[in-house]
């Protein structure tokens, strides 16, 4: 695997910008030696490079690079193509991905955390108020990202990492069963009614907190977000919305379903994905970590837009993953180029892409994976148009109410309209 040559260009510009800003304060030594031979000398000979303008220059650091086991071969190609390219050496420390968050915040302001980290873009609000990250400089890279990735990785107008992969949940479709897509929900039951299936539709729910991530295209579709937006796109964390006129015409809709039976609390992500697989269901909303059991199953998988139940699109949570810069990261400039250039590069996040089957982040890797798998394609299409999961911190105000009074509503434990406008006070309440 090779990245891209303007990482070598990108870095040694770079650090020749920083040699010549030595040499013009420190000048000759008394017996004619430069600062940067004497360092070399010192240094017993490491590896050095050189920029545009001849200087040679200490290329014998280290970076430190937090990732998952999933990303780690990927990653070790790139590091060594990266230290050979750079002198520079990567080393990458495995860590298990739900604790990186929280380690990185409690390590990086002791200086025992990594340079890079991977991560995800709704821990943004966290690592950001923290002051653990740095903003990366994407520069013109930024229009080669698929818009919703970029537009995920921003936190106050700057970016702050390289994305990878895009992740959304789409609609399921048994075409053995149904033939075609649905335009609507009421379309899809009746569908998949008319199919013979025991189930038309099926979506996991917990029977205490329901599942807002997966209901949230069905909620967006009666235009009921949960932060309103600013001019720039992102989210307004002032303006909560989730009590608007759409969140009541939404929290009735969940109780008809609910009565109806069409969303079921004692159906969970198991036995949604069970019902899927054994044919029992025409439909499910799901995510790409679901496709494979089914195609095993032997089923037959057509991707969907998520159909609408109100008078919009329904727009589903994008979750973008990539790599964070540490804000106490002793090597910036190296750490920036690696992120830019060898991990932003089409060969890494296509490769990224294939040890994890999710869309990539870069433009030109996005469309080829989906010109290569229907499913890809099919999640990609419905991604294009997703909205990215808030990374405001209040967010971690919002889902306990939320998914709570969605259950409550599905279940039948009160009136919806009273029990949605009670939520949307205690989330208030919470973030104020």
């Amino acid at each position: 695997m090779r990245a891209k040559p303007e990482g070598l260009l990108r870095l040694t510009a770079l650090l020749g910008v920083s040699a010549l800003a030595l040499t013009a304060c420190g000048g000759n030594g008394e017996n004619g030696t430069t600062d940067e031979e004497t360092d070399a000398t010192e240094n017993g000979g490491a590896e050095q490079t050189a920029d545009d303008n001849g200087e040679e220059l200490d290329a014998s650091g280290e970076l430190t690079v937090w990732v998952d086991a999933d990303r780690a071969e990927v990653l070790a190609d790139a590091a060594s193509d990266f230290e050979a390219d750079t002198g520079i050496a990567v080393n990458l420390v495995q860590q298990d991905f739900g604790e990186i968050r929280d380690q990185f915040v409690s390590q990086v302001p002791t200086g025992e955390g990594p340079d890079i980290a991977v991560g995800a873009h709704d821990w943004l609000g966290v690592l950001v108020t923290n002051g653990v990250v740095a903003p990366v400089e994407l520069g013109d890279a930024a229009g080669d990202f698929e818009d919703v990735a970029v537009a995920a990785w921003s936190y106050d107008d700057q970016v702050y990492g390289v994305p990878y992969s895009i992740e959304n949940i789409a609609l399921l479709r048994n075409a053995d069963l149904v033939d075609e897509a649905p335009e609507s929900f009421e379309e899809m039951i009746q569908l998949g009614e008319e199919s013979g299936a025991t189930y038309p539709f099926v979506v996991g729910l917990d029977p205490n907190e329901a599942d807002p991530y997966h209901l949230y295209p069905f909620q967006m579709s009666f235009g009921s977000p949960v932060f309103g937006q600013n001019e720039d796109g992102t989210y307004n964390p002032e303006d909560l919305q989730l009590g608007n006129e759409g969140g009541i015409e939404f929290a009735d809709w969940l109780a008809e379903q609910g009565q109806a039976g069409v969303l079921n609390t004692n159906i969970d992500s198991d036995l949604a994905e069970e019902n899927f697989n054994d044919g029992s269901a025409a439909f499910q909303l799901t995510g790409p970590w679901n496709v494979p059991s089914a195609l095993e199953a032997g089923i037959n998988v057509e991707v969907d837009f998520i159909p609408s139940a109100g008078d919009q699109d329904a727009q589903p949570f994008a979750g973008v993953q990539g790599f964070f810069l540490s804000a106490q990261s002793d090597n910036t400039l190296a750490a920036t180029t690696f992120l830019v250039d060898y991990i932003g590069s089409p060969e890494v996040q296509t490769a990224l892409y294939e040890v994890g089957g999710r869309a990539p982040a870069l433009s030109e890797s996005f469309e080829a994976a989906l010109a290569d798998d229907e499913i890809v394609a099919g999640f990609g299409e419905v991604g294009a148009e997703a909205v990215p999961m808030p990374s405001v911190p209040e967010m971690g105000a919002v889902w306990d109410f939320w998914g709570a009074t969605q259950a409550a509503i599905i279940n039948g434990d009160g009136d919806p309209a009273q029990l949605w406008e009670q939520m949307a006070e205690d989330v208030e309440g919470a973030i104020e």
